[in-house]
């Protein structure tokens, strides 16, 4: 019988996994999509610059819009093809970050029963909208504290111009405001999350926190 996972044998490094959780509803047609699409090339090509970085970081994307979709489930930058993303529908928000949890929980599975070691996972979330899919967030949003609580990966929220804030500081942990993005600077929130993840995957898994860079230059004050 084959391996399930020969890309643990191929590439037995520790990983770093990313879930981007993306925004693709009406609102985000025009500039604000093509924005996004060109933050995602920009973090491959930033990832990539780092050889081992670019073996550690896994990706995976669930898009939300017209439905919630599993764009890409996790692959290491090495072999990330960045989408180009449409738009339509409206913000089901809570059965986004839903399946993105879900996602994430069934990969550390896969890692703990391949014997990889991961550093604590990095979760994004991406809208300029509010929840059209009723209370659901509200669920989503404990799922989210008790996570971050129990250690168990790092969230963060960015709003694009129209995103609910009240909202979005509900769903945020405590000690990890909501950021709002100025002037659709995708690229450069991006690098960033590249320059951060580098950082992180470059630590010892179990470690302390690394310092991160400075948000100056794409959070609005």
């Amino acid at each position: 019988m084959g391996l399930v996972y020969p890309e643990f044998v191929e590439n037995p490094e520790n990983r770093c996994p990313v879930v981007l959780i993306l925004d693709t509803s009406a609102s985000m047609e025009g500039e604000p999509i093509r924005s996004l699409n060109a933050g995602l090339a920009a973090f491959k090509f930033d990832v990539e610059q780092d050889e081992l970085a670019c073996l550690r970081v896994e990706l995976a994307i669930v898009t939300f819009g017209e439905e919630v979709t599993c764009l890409q489930d996790f692959v290491t930058v090495d072999t990330f093809m960045p989408p180009q993303l449409n738009t339509a529908g409206k913000t089901p928000l809570g059965h986004a970050i839903e399946t993105a949890l879900d996602t994430l929980d069934a990969r550390k599975k896969v890692y703990r029963e391949n014997g990889i070691q991961y550093y604590r996972p990095w979760v994004f979330l991406i809208t300029d909208g509010a929840p059209t899919d009723g209370e659901l967030w509200r669920v989503a949003a404990q799922r989210v504290h008790k996570m971050e609580r129990e250690g168990r990966m790092s969230f963060f929220t960015i709003a694009v111009e129209g995103a609910d804030m009240d909202i979005l500081r509900e769903l945020a942990p405590a000690e990890r405001s909501p950021i709002a993005l100025k002037d659709l600077k995708f690229e450069e929130m991006f690098r960033w999350l590249s320059s951060s993840v580098r950082r992180v995957s470059t630590g010892r898994v179990g470690g302390e926190m690394v310092a991160l860079p400075a948000t100056t230059g794409w959070a609005a004050t």
